[in-house]
């Protein structure tokens, strides 16, 4: 179970997003909630000072006084005004990780909302009201404002939610379900659309999703070294061990494990070494693990963290305008992991050329009858394609910056970029993945009746259970989408 207010790791999220439980507020939690709400409606009413977001306006309008009977009006137009985005729909499981984020960040007691307003991004998360959220429009530095407007727009009775796969007024859905719209106090908007969510919910969806690619990338590659009759000795520790890179000793570790029991690795050799696509799969593999692994440390701290503005600190009568939503540190570390997980599409298709180029005793384009039949010649295309688009994809986001609001919000880090593009990148992956792995089934026929490991048979049968592959030339897309959605699980 998740307690909102508690700290979060991608562990828990991943088995919470797994199962059925709902999500609850920490005892915790809501008095921090209701100190910090009751200490700004003080400051409000006992003080004539000047409170960015609170009685001025927005960006580079931060010196426009706003009349005390208007302040409510000030955060419904802010919402209003600030959803304007376009593009692709989020996908509405990492819609639903914002809600979740966008809560926990508001809990820690330093943002000024009223109880109700976290209590119902809860709500919307255990009932399963989907905002609609437009992929473009965060410049990931003033927060990502536009994604997180749309976010924010239901909890008022407007813009629209998911009903399925339709569209619908979130005043429908909310009278669907008796739930009456919040009334917006002082900072509620700008505290809902003030933050890293968006950045950070895609973040945590490819993080996630990683951790499923590196462990296929390993089980593909240790199918395809047999599929290819590689060599064994570049999985042995020794090697690894002198040179102290941490993913490389627990990728080589990891397929030298896979291989065990394999008939086809222990058979004698006649080739002295295998080309890098091969023999180099723990120091590309490992590069890639650990670089995801620096970043979800990253991730970890981000979506524990408060990324509103301004900060409201109670114990010392401080409320501080700083630039907490400023995204720099996530848009370095989505770039660097799309990088990375690109590194291991790159990698793969070269398994893929390999497999196919009629060596070691393979049939050209794994063909039955090469000539008459093109076999997975064009599987081949299809992976080069991709990664191609991926080495596109990686060109940062992080180093681009482009000035807004009259200047006053002069330097931003496209995080909210960064984050699309990994998570195409990501999609990208696991179909090159699974052009590897229709290949590397394919050619590892050609090795019977020796077998290969029982755990990659096993895997291998489970393969064919779900794709149900031919041996003779077929139309090859519904082949290659089956085979990723095998490996996405």
């Amino acid at each position: 179970m998740i307690k909102i207010g508690e700290p979060l790791t991608l562990a828990a999220i991943q088995a919470f997003v797994n199962s059925n439980e709902k999500l609850t507020l920490s005892d915790a939690a809501i008095v921090k909630i209701n100190n910090s709400y009751n200490y700004l409606q003080k400051k409000i009413a006992n003080g004539n000072s000047m409170i960015y977001g609170i009685n001025t306006g927005f960006g580079s309008l931060c010196n426009t006084v706003i009349p005390n009977d208007q302040l409510g009006q000030l955060q419904y137009n802010l919402l209003r005004s600030h959803a304007c985005g376009t593009g692709d729909y989020v996908p509405q499981s990492i819609v639903k990780l914002m809600l979740l984020l966008k809560a926990q960040s508001l809990s820690y007691g330093y943002s000024g909302v009223q109880l109700a307003t976290v209590q119902r991004l809860i709500d919307f998360y255990n009932l399963d009201i989907i905002p609609v959220v437009y992929q473009q429009g965060s410049l990931g530095a003033s927060g990502d404002l536009a994604p997180l407007a749309h976010l924010s727009l239901p909890l008022i009775g407007e813009g629209m939610v998911w009903e399925g796969d339709a569209m619908v007024p979130a005043k429908t859905i909310l009278d669907k379900h008796q739930i009456t719209a919040v009334t917006l106090g002082p900072k509620e908007g700008l505290a809902l659309i003030n933050g890293t969510q968006f950045m950070s919910a895609y973040g945590v969806h490819c993080l996630l999703s990683a951790q499923n690619i590196i462990e296929k990338s390993n089980t593909i590659a240790s199918l395809s070294i047999d599929a290819f009759d590689a060599r064994v000795e570049p999985f042995l520790a020794h090697t690894h061990i002198i040179r102290n890179q941490s993913g490389q000793i627990k990728t080589a570790a990891a397929i030298h494990q896979l291989l065990q029991g394999s008939e086809i690795i222990s058979q004698t050799k006649i080739q002295v070494q295998d080309p890098y696509s091969f023999r180099c799969i723990p120091q590309v593999h490992g590069a890639s693990l650990d670089a995801i692994g620096y970043a979800e440390q990253i991730f970890e701290r981000e979506i524990n963290a408060v990324t509103d503005n301004p900060n409201i600190f109670e114990a010392e009568d401080l409320i501080i305008s700083g630039g907490n939503f400023h995204g720099q540190t996530l848009a370095l570390s989505l770039d660097f992991a799309a990088m990375a997980l690109a590194e291991l599409g790159n990698i793969s298709e070269r398994r893929t050329f390999q497999l196919i180029s009629g060596l070691r005793g393979l049939p050209p384009f794994l063909s039955h009858n090469p000539g008459l039949e093109s076999g997975l010649m064009i599987a081949q295309y299809t992976a080069a394609s991709i990664v191609s688009q991926n080495k596109q994809l990686c060109s940062p986001a992080s180093v681009d910056s482009i000035v807004s609001s009259n200047g006053q919000e002069d330097h931003v880090s496209m995080g909210a970029n960064g984050a699309t593009k990994l998570y195409k990148v990501c999609e990208n992956v696991l179909q090159v993945l699974a052009i590897e792995m229709v290949t590397a089934a394919r050619a590892i026929q050609y090795r019977r009746p020796l077998k290969t490991s029982p755990i990659l048979e096993s895997f291998l049968s489970h393969y064919t259970a779900a794709v149900q592959p031919k041996d003779e030339d077929e139309i090859l897309s519904p082949v290659l989408l089956k085979a990723k959605a095998f490996i996405s699980i």
